[in-house]
């Protein structure tokens, strides 16, 4: 939904609305998303949504130039330059799941169905 979709709905913008994405729970402010954090901390993807690494913009696209899908093999690659020599990447979906620290494997499901989304988020209030 974008800005304009919001005017046209009538949503008002609080800055507030975006805070628990912060999970600073010292924050004063934090108090009322208290649950909502206990929940989050339990997420296997957590560490993906609040670890914050510095990239520049200029190395994703040499990155995204150089790069190839290999369906068959479902990977990625690609040539990056490092020190003046290139070095070739390699990114699987088990690397993901390494570096983001996700407890599951590959065979995990990626969705869940609509009414277990509901009841959970009626048992979060």
């Amino acid at each position: 939904m974008n800005i304009s979709s919001c005017e046209a709905l009538n949503v008002e913008f609080d800055p507030s609305h975006n805070i628990c994405c912060v999970y600073d729970e010292k924050l004063p402010k934090m108090d009322v998303f208290k649950d909502i954090l206990e929940f989050m901390k339990r997420l296997p993807i957590q560490k993906a949504l609040t670890n914050q690494h510095r990239v520049f913009r200029s190395h994703i696209a040499h990155f995204w130039k150089n790069a190839t899908y290999d369906e068959e093999s479902d990977v990625i690659t690609s040539s990056v330059s490092l020190n003046g020599e290139d070095k070739e990447i390699i990114i699987t979906e088990q690397l993901i799941r390494e570096v983001l620290d996700f407890p599951d494997d590959e065979n995990s499901p990626t969705g869940f169905p609509v009414r277990m989304v509901k009841g959970c988020m009626l048992r979060m209030g």
